[in-house]
Parts: structure tokens; C-alpha cells; sequence
């Protein structure tokens, strides 16, 4: 994924701000604002900072005036995402005129970009946080509240924080995020996720199981396994994938890789809906695609960023996977799973990218037909090595009508996959009410499809039969036919 000059367009809803707000606690006198950017990780994380400082006497807010602690947790991924935080930054900064005593902390991913820097570019910032650091701010919070400011980016090579119990945060009841590995060892050219998130390293099998069982307790119906790369998922016993080869033959042979927890997981709790994401083409086997054909539970769904269709730019994104390669894991997707939904992460305008390069992702996109997509002009982000050695030479308004026909060319294939539904009888699980009418149920399917219908007798939480009867490029509309089998 890349930064994108303003430009940037997505098919479908994805997560880009929000408020976390915990149950009201009278011991916990002091007030936490946080608000979230970026990925689902991020928001994963800020469940466990909320957790972190509910023990050390914070209670969260929605109220920005009254805050005691206000904390961002920032995306670097994209350009636009940093301006975001930095205007976000303005509006807290005329807060605090008016309650000098109230801390503003920065979280995450910018944070680890900037550093020490962010404390002179932001006069505001009391305290600046990295991604493998939240286990510290209890120690960083005491330095604040004693006058200083706090710094803590040191990125960790085995963090996985397994042995926190994430607070539920401005949470539906029936969906959860469930985080198995950190980091990335890929080092796609364009990105800077291994800089901010250091390298790959997984989770114990038993934390995440156990997380999973207890969210079923709480009346979960619905996880979502979170990874910069899931499909790099390998457990045996502690520390960096990198080191995997040194391990003993014993820990080798009892490995556990993300197919085996995906099956462990579909297992452990049958009825459980389970997602995951995000996944890389170069890393994602069919062993996974198998686990997912042999459980019910495991939606048919896969997001599988791929940034470009032609070779030349993929080589020079460092994408370890060709045009052809790609091809071929579609076909045994749909081999496998025929009604399997895949969506995309797609930039346009990379380093020296020719009309022919654009030519072929618009091929790739008619070959696949995705059922959505993410969307972005590429514009360099420091630190990488695509910012380093390659000069940003492709003109502005060139990206913006490439990334225009990329839109609608996507806009196209999803209203073409939407239409294949209608007609069906899909299980739905119900998250919420409709955006746009009281009057009806919005969930989703197991291709991860919007399904809108009207409410009658269902609550949130419940698993229902929806006949679809029309569509648009991105929602189902339909009507409950009753309870599905796994009510």
C-alpha cells in the first residue's frame, strides 16, 4: 500500500477514524480519549492500550474536552493518513489551551517513523509511542505527569502482546478483532511497515485459542485473525520467523504454521465465524485454501492485495510473485472454493510505470474480476527504498486518470459480482442497523458482501437466510426467510 497525494478512492467501506469508548468505571477516575487510523491493526492495538491503562486508572471518554489523556494512534502507510493526524493534532492543540493540564500522546506506526522528531514538529505531543511499546506507558505516563516528555519506539523482536486481554472497544458484540503476528519481513519497496513494525514474529496457538474461546463465552459470532501478513503465520515456540531455520528438529516438527491454526481455530469453535487478514500472494498456499474448503465456519473470502499487474513494476516493488504466478492462485482459489469473493490492493503511478504497465493491471483486473477493491496513487513515503533509489517521475494528473479508470473499471466487476447473488439464499450474520434505515438489519455475508433487509423479528447477533433481490455495485438488498442452522 502506498501514500497517495490526496488521491485515493475505495470500493466499499474500510476503517479510517474512530472513537474507542469503554463502559463507564468509578474506579477509574481519570479520563482516555483515543482515537484510531489506518488498519485493523491499529484499532486491534488501541483495545490494548485501552486495556493497559484501564488498570493503571483510566477510564475512556467520548468527550475530548474533559480528557485527562488524549492518544492517536497513527498510520504511515499513506501520506493522507499523516495529514489526518496532523489536523487532528491542531483541534487537540486549541483543547489544551482551554485544559492546560490535559496530556496528548502519539501511538503507532507515525510514531515510530518520526521518533524524537515528532516531539519538535508537534509542540503539542507529551509523549510519542511505538507499535511494540504499549506494555511501557504505564512508566511513560509517570514521566509526563512529572513534566517531561516520554519516548518509547524501541521495536521488539518477540512483543506479540499474547498475555493482554484486549478491552472490547466501541464494539457491536458480535465481531472481533483477534491479532496473531506483528511486523514483515517482505520489504516491498514502496512500503513502511517493516520500519515501523519490525519483523515478522508470531503468536502462542494457545493465547489465540483462548482468546477465541472467551470471546465465544461473551457472545461473539464473528473473529477476524489480523496479521500484516496472516499467511506468514509460524509458531515454534517464540521468536522471529527469520530464525526459524535455527530452531531445534523438535521445534521444527511441532510447528505450527497458519493453516494448521486456521484449522485449530474452525475447530475449536464450530459455529464461530472466522475471517482473516491481510494475506500475499507469495505466501499463501493451498493448504490454507483447502482449510478454509474443509470448514463451514471459514468464510469464503480473501483479501489479496497484489499493487500491480505487470512484471516489470511488480519486480520493482519487490513483490516476490509475477503476473502469471497470480494467475495461477486465483485459479486454485476458484478451483477450490468456486464461490470464493477476492479483493485487491491496487496502486497506480509507481516509479517509471508506462502506459503498457497500466495496460496490464487493468488486464489483471479483467481476469480476476474482483469483488472489491482499495484504490491509491502512489506517492513516496521516506525511508523506503522505493523513496531512496527511484525518482516519483510519473506526473500528477497522469495518476489520477489511471487511477480513475482502475475505479471504474472496479466498479464494473463489483456490480458484475454482486448481481451473482441475487437470486440466492445467503446466511447472513447481523452486525447493526442500517446506515440509512431504522427499518432494517445490516450484516454481511460470507464473501464479506453488505446484505441490507428489513428487521421483522431479528436482532443484532442472530445468523439469518436472506433471499437477495437486487443489488448495487457494493450492497445486497434482500428479505429474511428465517433462522440459518447455526442460530
Amino acid at each position: 500500500m502506498k501514500p497517495n497525494n490526496g488521491i485515493e478512492k475505495i470500493i466499499d467501506e474500510k476503517t479510517q477514524g474512530n472513537t474507542l469508548v469503554l463502559a463507564n468505571d468509578k474506579k477509574n477516575p481519570r479520563k482516555l480519549y483515543i482515537e484510531s487510523y489506518g488498519c485493523q491493526m491499529n484499532f486491534s492495538d488501541s483495545e490494548i492500550v485501552a486495556s493497559i491503562l484501564s488498570k493503571e486508572g483510566f477510564n475512556t471518554t467520548q468527550n475530548l474536552e474533559e480528557a485527562d489523556l488524549v492518544l492517536v494512534n497513527t498510520c504511515s502507510i499513506r501520506e493522507k493518513a499523516e495529514l489526518t493526524v496532523r489536523k487532528r493534532l491542531e483541534k487537540f492543540n486549541a483543547v489544551k489551551k482551554t485544559n492546560p493540564t490535559m496530556k496528548v500522546g502519539v501511538l503507532g506506526c507515525m510514531a515510530e517513523r518520526l521518533k524524537n522528531k515528532f516531539l519538535e514538529e508537534e509542540k503539542i505531543v507529551d509523549m510519542v509511542v511505538g507499535p511494540d511499546a504499549y506494555k511501557d506507558l504505564p512508566n511513560l505516563i509517570q514521566e509526563i505527569d512529572e513534566g517531561r516528555n516520554a519516548v518509547n519506539v524501541i521495536l521488539s523482536k518477540d512483543e506479540t502482546y499474547g498475555d493482554v486481554a484486549p478491552v472490547r472497544l466501541n464494539s457491536n458484540g458480535v465481531t472481533a478483532f483477534v491479532s496473531i503476528t506483528r511486523g514483515c519481513d517482505n520489504m516491498c519497496t514502496f512500503c513502511v511497515v517493516p520500519f515501523t513494525r519490525g519483523r515478522e514474529r508470531s503468536r502462542d496457538p494457545q493465547s489465540i485459542l483462548e482468546e477465541v474461546n472467551d470471546l465465544w463465552n461473551k457472545g461473539f459470532k464473528e473473529i477476524t485473525l489480523l496479521g500484516q501478513n496472516v499467511d506468514s503465520y509460524l509458531w515454534y515456540g517464540g521468536g522471529l520467523k527469520k530464525d526459524f531455520d535455527k530452531a531445534t528438529a523438535m521445534q521444527q516438527a511441532t510447528s505450527v504454521d497458519f493453516a494448521k491454526l486456521l484449522e485449530m481455530t474452525a475447530m475449536a469453535q464450530p459455529k464461530m465465524r472466522i475471517r482473516f487478514s491481510t494475506s500475499n500472494p507469495q505466501d499463501l498456499s493451498l493448504d490454507v485454501i483447502e482449510t478454509m474448503a474443509k470448514y463451514e465456519n471459514i468464510c469464503n473470502y480473501i483479501h489479496l492485495p497484489v499493487q500491480s499487474g505487470s512484471d516489470r513494476i511488480l519486480k520493482a516493488m519487490n513483490r516476490l510473485h509475477t503476473r502469471a504466478e497470480y494467475f495461477d492462485l486465483i485459479d486454485n482459489i476458484k478451483r477450490i472454493i468456486p464461490d470464493c469473493a477476492i479483493s485487491q490492493d491496487m496502486i497506480t503511478g509507481f516509479p517509471t510505470e508506462t502506459e503498457e504497465d497500466h495496460q496490464d493491471t487493468l488486464s489483471l483486473m479483467e481476469y480476476v474480476k474482483y469483488d472489491f477493491g482499495f484504490m491509491f496513487a502512489y506517492s513516496e513515503r521516506p525511508g523506503t527504498l522505493a523513496a531512496r533509489k527511484l525518482e516519483d517521475d510519473i506526473p500528477l494528473e497522469t495518476k489520477k486518470r489511471r487511477l480513475r479508470e482502475i475505479i471504474d473499471l472496479q466498479q464494473t466487476h463489483s456490480h458484475y459480482r454482486t448481481k451473482q447473488h441475487v437470486g440466492k439464499t445467503e446466511e447472513v450474520l447481523i452486525e447493526g442497523t442500517s446506515k440509512k434505515s431504522d427499518a432494517h438489519w445490516m450484516g454481511r455475508n460470507s464473501q464479506n458482501t453488505v446484505v441490507v433487509f428489513p428487521k421483522e423479528k431479528y436482532t443484532i447477533g442472530d445468523f439469518v437466510n436472506v433471499k437477495i433481490k437486487a443489488c448495487t455495485s457494493a450492497t445486497l438488498l434482500g428479505e429474511a426467510v428465517g433462522y440459518s442452522k447455526n442460530n
